[in-house]
C-alpha cells in the first residue's frame, strides 16, 4: 500500500475543524437542553411558568415576568428600605437573580434593597410553586420568597390572602417560617411552622428549595422536599374565611428592619445577597 503524500491544503483543513466544532457544538447544546429539561421534571407535576436567570451578567430581570415594586413606605411593618428598580439591588448575575440589600442614603432613606413580583404577569391558582434560593444572613435583615392574591387591590389585605413559602429573619440564622395570612387570621395571628436543619445550621451557608403544593383542601410546605408544615380549612379559626380558591402571584424580596425581625445594630454587616437560581411554577399532571 502506498501513503499519499500531497499535503492537504490547510483551507480545507480549517473547514473540515469548523464543521466538526459546530457539530460538536450543536450536541453540546442538545445535551444542555436535555439536562435542564430533566432537572425541571417532577413526577407528578407539570411545569407551567419558570425563570432561569439566563440574562447577561448585569442585567435587569426579565420584564416579561416581573415587575418591581419602588419606594420607601415602610410596607406596613416599619421596613426602613427604599425598593429601587437599580442593578445595584436587583440584578443577574452568573445565571442567579440577585436581591441586594445596601446601607446607603438613597432619597431619604438609610438603605436600599429590591422588591420584585409577577402581578400583571403572571398568577395561578393550585399547583406546586417553588424556588431555589441562597438567604442572606445577619441582624435586621428580612428575605422574603411568598405569594399574595391577584384581587389585592380590590379586596385588600388580608381579605387576599397571602401564602408565605419562605421568611427568614436575620436573629434566627437556623430557621425558617412557612405562614398563611388571611381574615380572621393575620398579622401577628398569621397561622404557620417553623422548620430548621439538622444541627441548627444556617440557611445562609447553601441554596436551599423552597416550595409549597397547594391543591383545593389544602397548602404544604416543604424544605428540599421535607415537608414542615401544612394548612387546610379545618385549621382555621371559628368565624374565618378560607381566602386560597384564587389566582395568587410572586413575590420574591429582602426587607430591612421591621417589627417582626427588628433592626440592625452593631452587629450588622451589609450588603448582604438574596441569590435565586430559579422559580418554578407547575400544575398537577393529570391523574394526579
Amino acid at each position: 500500500m502506498l501513503w499519499c503524500t500531497i499535503p492537504i491544503p490547510w483551507f480545507i483543513i480549517s473547514v473540515m475543524m469548523s464543521v466538526k466544532t459546530v457539530r460538536w457544538c450543536f450536541l453540546a447544546a442538545c445535551l444542555l437542553g436535555a439536562v435542564e429539561a430533566l432537572a425541571q421534571a417532577r413526577p407528578g407535576w407539570s411545569l407551567v411558568w419558570s425563570d432561569e436567570f439566563t440574562q447577561p451578567d448585569g442585567s435587569s430581570p426579565d420584564a416579561s415576568k416581573w415587575v418591581f415594586d419602588i419606594g420607601a413606605t415602610g410596607w406596613g411593618n416599619r421596613e426602613l428600605q427604599h425598593y429601587t428598580a437599580r442593578t445595584q439591588n436587583v440584578r443577574v448575575e452568573n445565571g442567579q437573580l440577585v436581591i441586594e440589600a445596601r446601607r446607603e442614603k438613597y432619597e431619604g432613606s438609610e438603605y436600599t434593597s429590591g422588591r420584585l413580583k409577577t402581578l400583571g404577569k403572571g398568577a395561578w391558582t393550585y399547583g406546586r410553586i417553588e424556588a431555589r434560593i441562597k438567604i442572606p444572613r445577619t441582624q435586621g435583615i428580612w428575605p422574603a420568597f411568598w405569594m399574595l392574591g391577584e384581587n389585592i387591590a380590590t379586596a385588600h389585605w388580608p381579605n387576599c390572602g397571602e401564602i408565605d413559602i419562605m421568611e427568614n429573619i436575620g436573629r434566627e440564622p437556623g430557621i425558617v417560617h412557612g405562614t398563611v395570612h388571611g381574615p380572621g387570621y393575620s398579622g401577628g395571628s398569621g397561622i404557620g411552622g417553623p422548620f430548621s436543619l439538622p444541627g441548627g445550621a444556617p440557611f445562609a451557608d447553601d441554596f436551599h428549595v423552597y416550595a409549597v403544593e397547594w391543591t383545593p383542601k389544602q397548602i404544604k410546605w416543604f424544605v428540599d422536599d421535607r415537608q414542615f408544615f401544612a394548612f387546610a380549612p379545618s385549621n382555621m379559626p371559628a368565624g374565618a374565611t378560607w381566602a386560597f380558591d384564587r389566582p395568587q402571584f410572586i413575590l420574591l424580596n429582602v426587607a430591612v428592619g421591621g417589627n417582626w425581625p427588628a433592626y440592625p445594630d452593631a452587629s450588622t454587616v451589609l450588603p448582604q445577597r438574596m441569590l435565586v437560581d430559579y422559580v418554578r411554577v407547575y400544575a398537577p399532571a393529570a391523574g394526579r
